[in-house]
């Protein structure tokens, strides 16, 4: 079945860049940076990633977008970064990534109650099937379920959920690419991660070359590289496409396992990658509506004028 749009198969490659650079996260955090300093590393990550595009692209919000900024850059950002390393410290077994690979379910849920999208049961289906596929790839045994844990899990995996989905939802403002929105968000997150770092934290940790250059690579290709890719991504890309890419993060980091960490690949966790692997390329193909968007909201994301007039929102 042929690639549906508006997304087509390069724009989706290319999207699919993000996850795969997130998945890299943890291979980094273990090996190249300082123990236990979660909110530290998320606020590096963000805030100068999105000072950086801020001073590239010199356009900052205007009128109602400074809101809408502000609450996806809470939603992508600054609390979903929190929310994720708060989630990886204390459930065991990779069941952070678990939650998080329902992902594309609360972002199918969000979809029509914010888009007007009826979800079709295929791609009901077809989350189900990437959530277990990614289980089977990251569950190492049964061990007590710490409930902040939980609640960190599910909570990041909504907010990203609801900035996906909000994103799609409202563009971009006229004339503003998707480097200036990845800056705005990325500073409005960082902002709200600062003082929560600094009150949980204190003072920043000593750092030799191996952590600065980890850093480094966090703060540039893995956000503002990354997030830029996702965000312009989105624009082109369904809602539910773009959330069908999220499991491309856990199965990378497995390989980045096997592959750099000398980490083991069993049988059933190479079924379970084809598994979610499958159901991400499925998730592309088809299953719902158009989205329920303005010709002018279109425009804004950079998405081709539908064929049919555009529903109402």
């Amino acid at each position: 079945m042929a690639i549906r749009r508006p997304g087509g198969t390069a724009v989706i490659a290319v999207t699919a860049l993000a996850p795969v650079s997130w998945g890299t996260t943890y291979a980094v955090t273990t090996e190249f940076l300082p123990p236990d300093r979660p909110l530290f590393t998320a606020l590096i990550r963000a805030l100068p990633a999105g000072l950086l595009l801020l001073a590239v692209t010199r356009v900052l919000p205007r009128g109602a977008w400074w809101a809408k900024a502000a609450v996806l850059g809470a939603l992508n950002i600054g609390a979903f970064f929190p929310l994720l390393f708060v989630a990886a410290y204390r459930l065991p077994g990779g069941m952070a990534a678990v939650v998080g690979s329902t992902g594309p379910l609360f972002v199918v849920g969000l979809t029509a109650l914010l888009l007007g999208q009826r979800p079709a049961p295929r791609t009901l289906v077809t989350g189900l099937a990437a959530a277990f596929g990614v289980s089977l790839v990251v569950l190492k045994g049964a061990g007590a379920l710490d409930p902040a844990g939980v609640l960190a899990a599910v909570g990041s995996t909504a907010a990203m959920a609801a900035g996906t989905v909000l994103t799609k939802r409202w563009g971009r403002p006229d004339g503003v690419g998707p480097l200036a929105l990845t800056g705005w968000q990325l500073t409005a997150g960082g902002l709200l991660i600062l003082p929560a770092a600094v009150l949980a934290e204190g003072a920043p940790p000593a750092l030799d070359a191996r952590a600065a250059g980890g850093y480094l690579y966090l703060a540039l290709a893995n956000t503002a590289v990354a997030y830029w890719l996702w965000f312009r991504g989105i624009g082109r890309l369904t809602a539910t496409q773009a959330g069908f890419l999220g499991p491309l993060s856990p199965l990378t980091a497995a390989a980045v396992g096997w592959a750099a960490l000398g980490q083991t690949l069993t049988p059933v966790q190479m079924a379970g990658m084809a598994l979610a692997f499958g159901a991400t390329v499925a998730g592309q193909t088809g299953g719902e509506g158009r989205p329920a968007v303005s010709a002018g909201a279109h425009r804004r994301s950079g998405a081709p004028e539908p064929a049919a007039p555009a529903l109402r929102r």
